[in-house]
């Protein structure tokens, strides 16, 4: 049985999927905006964020939100405490992870959602509108989808593994250590994917659907609930370097770095990462 907070989790996502699926036989009448070299967003993105944080703050009025389109804003509790507090339990929002896909009409988008208190997430749900699929994750009880545990692949090597990454626009100066990168796992690996959203790579290596996913260039909003799906689903999660992720409530100036498998696939990647030259790259 899901907790009360998840089913508030569960139906501000749905309200939010709802206004992405309404536009998308809309798609060329919507006003798209360049945020950054070739980083867009919709007028739908911020339908549905608003759609979202309504849901949410009708039941925790206190909490602060922290979206892609609407940046931080404090909750009553934080705002109560004076300008320089920090809120202590944070909604992290990707109203639409995957926007290039939907505004190309390529059905692979989701709505990502997580409660982070002190920077770590307690709760997570993603949801995916066009399969229906629904993954939640409470830090401690295990990962699900549609109400079904599940669990992180078991492949031990990256012999035959199914890996999947991101090419990150803000990081093309990097496209070439990438790409070498790309090349050294190969020579394992059975293939490698580039799916267009961060959560759903997340969520897919929670579910063992990917061996692994590894990528840069992240934001908070991208990864906050994932991070816990792959978690609580029995993986591990680690930067570049191999140390922890950090806080999921602040946005930070630099694009975050992420592996996720289970625990005996992040080691062998993190080495490739490096012996490719593309860890050197962020130097």
């Amino acid at each position: 049985m899901l907790k009360p907070v998840v089913n508030v989790m569960v139906k501000a996502a749905r309200l939010g999927g709802n206004v992405l699926v309404r536009h998308m036989n809309k798609l060329d009448a919507l006003n798209i905006v360049e945020k950054d070299r070739m980083d867009y967003a919709s007028e739908v993105d911020g339908l549905a964020e608003e759609a979202i944080v309504k849901e949410l703050r009708k039941a925790y009025p206190e909490c602060a939100v922290l979206g892609e389109e609407g940046g931080l804003q404090k909750g009553k509790a934080a705002a109560a405490r004076g300008p320089g507090a920090m809120p202590r339990a944070t909604w992290v929002i990707d109203p639409l992870d995957g926007t290039s896909n939907y505004l190309h009409g390529w059905p692979h988008w989701c709505v990502s959602i997580a409660l982070v208190e002190n920077g770590e997430p307690q709760h997570a749900v993603i949801f995916d509108p066009l399969r229906n699929e629904l993954f939640t994750a409470t830090r401690g009880a295990g990962a699900q989808l549609n109400e079904r545990r599940i669990r992180v692949g078991e492949r031990k090597e990256l012999k035959g593994a199914m890996l999947v990454t991101g090419f990150p626009p803000r990081e093309r100066v990097r496209a070439g250590a990438q790409l070498e990168c790309v090349r050294e796992l190969l020579r394992d690996a059975e293939d490698i994917r580039r799916t267009g959203s961060a959560a759903l790579d997340l969520a897919y290596v929670a579910c063992g659907r990917a061996d692994a996913y590894f990528e840069s260039g992240l934001k908070a909003w991208d990864m906050a609930a994932g991070v816990l799906l792959v978690r609580e689903a029995g993986g591990r999660v680690s930067d570049y370097r191999g140390a922890a992720v950090s806080r999921m409530d602040v946005v930070e100036a630099r694009g975050r770095q992420v592996i996720a498998a289970n625990v005996k696939l992040v080691d062998p990647i993190q080495k490739a990462i490096q012996a490719s030259g593309y860890l050197a790259s962020f130097n």
